[in-house]
């Protein structure tokens, strides 16, 4: 991990644990070593700094092409391993860095709704979003950020306090991207992040009222 990318990582760390007192969960089961691609729900800004602050290898973002717009900002960007995308169209230029970089053996954050979630809940996925995952024979992390969606929601400029919780779901391993069909490894990503959110929001509900006394706990 390089020094300036190690850097950012402690002081996203720090926020995270302080500010929205985040953890996470399930480490274990992103691999280490080689190509994986991350497979995230969106509900923030902030979801590609809590997909990767807790793993020990460096993570790579897409980010809009207009982000890259200003010169400062783009310099920190592409330093912490962004790439441009052009939304709202077929960027075969992204796709292939996407192909080179998990080829390479890194690991690679896409956010298969497209979108920010309006209401918190899961959207639909896209399976042209985890495709690239079967060309370049790796495994699929479906990743949930859960409780950014109430403290940073789209309608809002700035984030406000809240409890964050990331947790990494069950792979689906470089032998089952290769064998089934894209409509089975959507399917199986859409469950397994609906399932993750659900336990999630369970978990948070019970930290944030953890005593029997709480209303709507028995």
């Amino acid at each position: 991990m390089r020094p300036f990318y190690r850097f950012m990582r402690a002081w996203s760390q720090a926020f995270y644990a302080l500010y929205f007192r985040g953890r996470v969960f399930g480490i274990r089961n992103v691999p280490m070593t080689g190509g994986v691609l991350l497979a995230c729900n969106h509900q923030s800004f902030f979801d590609p700094v809590c997909s990767c602050l807790a793993l020990p290898r460096e993570g790579n973002f897409m980010a809009r092409d207009t982000l890259f717009l200003n010169p400062f900002f783009r310099r920190l960007i592409v330093a912490l391993n962004a790439f441009p995308v052009k939304r709202g169209a077929a960027d075969v230029g992204a796709v292939k860095e996407i192909l080179r970089r998990l080829r390479d053996g890194k690991l690679v954050v896409v956010f298969p709704e497209a979108t920010r979630t309006r209401d918190g809940s899961i959207g639909e996925i896209n399976p042209n979003s985890l495709l690239i995952a079967k060309k370049a024979g790796v495994a699929i992390v479906p990743t949930v950020i859960d409780g950014a969606f109430e403290a940073w929601p789209r309608t809002q400029l700035l984030p406000g306090p809240g409890r964050i919780y990331t947790t990494y779901a069950e792979a689906i391993t470089p032998q089952q991207v290769t064998d089934w069909p894209m409509e089975k490894i959507a399917e199986t990503v859409s469950e397994r992040l609906t399932r993750t959110l659900g336990r999630s929001q369970a978990r948070r509900h019970r930290a944030a009222c953890p005593f029997s006394t709480c209303a709507g706990v028995s």
